[in-house]
C-alpha cells in the first residue's frame, strides 16, 4: 500500500484553494480550523495551510506532515468528493497521539464518515 499522498490529492491551485475558503463549510478544534467543500471529483483532495507566524520552518513542516499522514490513513472511512483544507494556528506543539485526537473529534463533527 502507498504511503503517500498522490499529486491527484494535493489541492495545489489557487482558483481551488479559494473556492474552498468561499463554499466551505467551517469546523473548528484546538488549533485546527478545517474547511470542508465538495469538489465534483471522485478523490478527496488535501491542503494544510498553517498561518503566517506559524513558528519556524522545521515547526510548520511537522504540523504539515502530521496532519497529512492522519487524513491519509482516515481517508478510506470518508465520503468522497471532498477537498479539505486545514488552517492550523500556533500553540502547544502537540504530540501526534494527540493531534490524532483532536482531528478525529473534528471528522466527526464534520459528519465525514461513511455510515
Amino acid at each position: 500500500m502507498r504511503k503517500s499522498l498522490t499529486r491527484k490529492q494535493v489541492v495545489k491551485k489557487r482558483l481551488e484553494i479559494d473556492a474552498i475558503f468561499r463554499n466551505g463549510k467551517k469546523y473548528s478544534a484546538k488549533q485546527v480550523k478545517l474547511l470542508v467543500a465538495d469538489n465534483n471529483l471522485e478523490i478527496n483532495r488535501i491542503i494544510v495551510i498553517p498561518v503566517k507566524n506559524y513558528g519556524n520552518s522545521v515547526e510548520r513542516n511537522r504540523i504539515k506532515r502530521q496532519i497529512k499522514e492522519i487524513w491519509r490513513v482516515e481517508n478510506p472511512n470518508f465520503k468522497s468528493g471532498l477537498d479539505f483544507a486545514f488552517v492550523v494556528y500556533p500553540g502547544k506543539a502537540l504530540d501526534y497521539w494527540t493531534q490524532k485526537g483532536n482531528l478525529t473529534t473534528l471528522f466527526e463533527k464534520a459528519n465525514l464518515y461513511k455510515i
